[in-house]
């Protein structure tokens, strides 16, 4: 590991989710120990930093996102004495750790909330949004949430307490209420905590919708734009205090810490302007942010469940305009999909006939970006969205409330399904594809979530050592951010803005430029590019068709990309 300021803008994170990942003990849930046993792979993958998904204890009602103990590790995964075997695997391998960091909420079972909900006159009572009810209207009735606004799993962000006649606020389920960050005690508390896990050894933090903890005191009523609950998102999404708390964050944590430590904070809705703020060096707030609005481009006005196609003039758009955004101050993350998103190759390429040229493209693609590249779990296998058959078969809280509600609500069984199957965050969650055999290589028990029947064809065993796989492929996209500095570093330009298949985009560094083209179809397309003749005699350092000479500089073969070097 090396101990340079910015050693993380030519890393590459591999994210992991334990619950899907590998199971040591054969009861069909991931573990701890499934993943010391797995650790080579990810050393020989050629990843730096692994983001460990909550591993903590928690009922699992948001599969860990809602947390009751953050200092301590989930039964079912393990427990210390694993995570720190695990911790020092990893770092033997010159690789870190990053945790997943949940403080806007924590489970209804916390203690903390538990003495909260004790009554009005525990101590802890304001450590999280308390109110009465709607002035005029009795407790508990329809419509006397004290706002109107919605839960990002459907329903009211508010759930009524009886014993106190009062309502707490949880943006996500009931069972996931949210911390005050306005009592300087919850701050306090949650520091206390950050800094146990790093003297613990971690290598920092991926932080949970961050940009939520500051909220609009006065908790005012949203706009109603469909249905019958407002969008409350403009007064608690990048709220007034935000800045503060995380630079007091920063202040409280990571100053005077030895080696640089690793921050990512996932904020939804985040603007370019704003993210310049929070990753700008100089402000001392986050290192690089997770922003939503590439994966938001095939939804509609009524958010996720809303299909609308991807048109990639549009994703050009918006990535050209987050690299240009943060080019002179702050950082990119770069990312496809995670455990929050269906599978890249089957939303953004050819989960068919194009499965293998479309997921190497994808990889060359993002990597080849300025920024922080992130791989989640089987993404670099080429993992698929699952076939799941019907409304059983999923197991994510959102999904599961989205069918049950949108169904009362009237809609379409079969079109409400047919969106599930596109856009669930189970299709992330299935487990990860070992081998060919009938739990994949996942468990020798019964998984927790049925595995994906392409297994058989999909599967680390059988690509590793395959030069031509999907696997090889990201390794030699990993290779290249190693080894060459433009990666990294290199300014960018995007070309052919306009090309509704084509996306090429140049990096320059110093007396090196990489050209990257890449044919969005599944049909031969031609990238007439600024200097064709030039780049015609350049080095070609990456490509994702077998070895050989490629048609012609400017002909692309179907989701064909290609990598071209010059230096002068």
């Amino acid at each position: 590991m090396t101990d340079h300021p910015d050693w993380w803008k030519r890393s590459v994170v591999y994210q992991i989710y334990p619950r899907s990942f590998a199971d040591s003990n054969g009861d069909g849930i991931g573990d701890l120990r499934g993943i010391i046993e797995r650790v080579d792979y990810l050393a020989a993958l050629g990843v730096d930093v692994i983001w460990l998904s909550p591993v903590y204890p928690s009922p699992q009602d948001d599969n860990g996102y809602d947390i009751s103990d953050y200092q301590d590790i989930e039964p079912v995964f393990g427990n210390l004495g694993d995570f720190d075997e695990l911790l020092t695997a990893v770092h033997d391998r010159g690789m870190r750790i990053v945790m997943d960091l949940v403080v806007n909420h924590t489970s209804d079972e916390h203690s903390w909330f538990v003495d909260s909900r004790s009554g009005p006159d525990s101590p802890r009572r304001d450590w999280y949004w308390w109110r009465p009810a709607r002035a005029g209207m009795p407790a508990g009735a329809p419509g006397a949430e004290p706002t109107n606004w919605g839960s990002f799993f459907s329903g009211p962000a508010w759930e009524f307490d009886p014993s106190s006649g009062e309502y707490y606020l949880h943006l996500f389920s009931r069972k996931q209420p949210d911390l005050n960050w306005e009592n300087p005690d919850v701050r306090r508390a949650v520091y206390e905590m950050m800094r146990w896990w790093l003297d613990r050894g971690v290598d920092g933090f991926r932080m949970d919708v961050i940009n939520m903890i500051s909220k609009d005191p006065a908790l005012p009523d949203g706009a109603v734009t469909h249905g019958v609950l407002g969008d409350g998102s403009p007064h608690f999404q990048c709220g007034p205090r935000i800045h503060e708390f995380l630079q007091e964050m920063h202040a409280q944590v990571f100053d005077g810490r030895p080696g640089h430590l690793l921050t990512v904070g996932e904020m939804p809705g985040v603007t370019v302007d704003e993210a310049v703020l929070f990753t700008d060096p100089a402000r001392r707030e986050v290192d690089m942010v997770f922003q939503f609005e590439h994966v938001s481009l095939d939804s509609g006005p009524a958010g996720k469940w809303d299909l609308r196609p991807l048109r990639l003039l549009d994703l050009k758009a918006s990535l050209g305009r987050w690299q240009a955004g943060l080019a002179e101050r702050g950082w990119n993350s770069l990312y496809w999909d995670n455990h929050d998103q269906p599978r890249a190759v089957s939303r953004f390429g050819d989960d068919g006939r194009y499965r293998i040229e479309s997921a190497k493209l994808l990889a060359t693609v993002l990597h080849l970006h300025r920024g922080t590249p992130y791989i989640y779990q089987g993404e670099e296998l080429g993992m698929t969205n699952a076939p799941f058959a019907g409304p059983d078969d999923f197991r994510d809280i959102e999904s599961v409330n989205h069918y049950r509600t949108a169904v009362a609500a009237g809609q379409d069984p079969d079109s409400v399904l047919a969106a599930l199957r596109l856009r669930s965050r189970d299709n992330a969650r299935t487990p990860m594809q070992w081998d060919a055999s009938p739990g994949a290589g996942f468990s020798t028990g019964q998984p927790w979530i049925a595995v994906n029947p392409n297994h058989v064809e999909i599967n680390a065993a059988a690509q590793t050592g395959d030069p031509e796989s999907v696997f090889a492929h990201y390794q030699a996209v990993i290779a290249l951010r190693h080894a060459e500095p433009a990666v990294a570093h290199g300014d960018f330009t995007m070309l052919l803005p306009d090309d509704p298949v084509i996306y090429a985009f140049t990096r320059h560094f110093e007396a090196t430029t990489l050209l990257v083209l890449a044919n969005f179809s599944a049909e031969s397309a031609a990238a007439p590019v600024p200097e064709e003749s030039e780049w015609a005699a350049a080095e070609l350092v990456l490509g994702n068709y077998p070895a050989g000479d490629p048609t012609s500089s400017v002909l692309l073969r179907p989701w064909e990309a290609r990598v071209y070097r010059r230096r002068r």
